[in-house]
């Protein structure tokens, strides 16, 4: 049976609203998940119908949001300042509409959705938050490897999650591997071999790629199960 999700209404700073989507999961949950999206699609995309469902059924809450750019139609990302205005809303807002978002809260998302957790999770350390999961995290742009988006990492000091695919253009593994390393204990990285940035190993064998989604989504419930209450 299919997960339909709840709508959820965000009340933005700007005066202006976005909705978010609710996976509830049909078993006993003690941990909500927020996730982003990444910059292309938004949360009505399959890549995260599928895993918001996916995850729900495995016994984690699920919460997605869109961006305002996304919610209002256009194509191009807002500034890093409105993107993680909204992310904190969803973060204040969830709670009250989760139950278990008040036991143990999560938050990360789809490569942009991803970093911008990350960057909202480093500037306030008394964010109620448990970890991070991010899903391809951009490490730079693809053919620029020079221009990293890591030096807030280090700032986060909670435990994180990092699923990337082994030929990933925004960041390899081989890149990301040494940077988490730094970051002790507080960091752990899921290769997806032969991935791409989305995590795509093949379009001859829909088997297989099946069998890769559901082995990343049986890694991130079992790591939200074992991180720290």
């Amino acid at each position: 049976m299919k997960n339909n999700p709840s709508e959820l209404q965000v009340a933005l700073e700007t005066s202006a609203r976005t909705t978010a989507l609710v996976y509830t999961s049909s078993q006993s949950s003690t941990a909500t998940l927020i996730l982003g999206h990444g910059a292309g699609a938004g949360q009505r995309s399959a890549f995260m119908v599928n895993i918001a469902r996916n995850l729900a059924a495995l016994g984690i809450d699920v919460v997605t949001f869109n961006f305002p750019y996304t919610e209002q139609g256009r194509r191009i990302p807002d500034r890093p300042p409105v993107l993680e205005s909204c992310y904190r809303s969803v973060i204040e807002t969830v709670p009250g509409r989760v139950e278990s978002a008040r036991s143990r809260l999560f938050i990360g998302g789809k490569s942009m959705g991803g970093r911008i957790a990350t960057q909202v999770a480093a500037a306030d350390s008394l964010l109620p938050i448990a970890g991070l999961v991010m899903l391809g995290y951009p490490l730079h742009p693809p053919g620029r490897p020079d221009q990293r988006r890591d030096k807030h990492l280090p700032a986060i000091k909670r435990p994180m999650l990092f699923v990337q695919g082994g030929r990933d253009a925004f960041g390899t593994p081989a890149e990301l591997s040494p940077i988490l390393e730094a970051l002790d204990h507080y960091a752990v990285l899921h290769v997806v071999e032969g991935g791409d940035h989305s995590f795509k190993v093949s379009s001859s064998q829909p088997a297989r790629q099946a069998a890769v989604m559901a082995d990343i989504e049986r890694t991130i419930a079992d790591w939200i199960s074992r991180s720290a209450p």
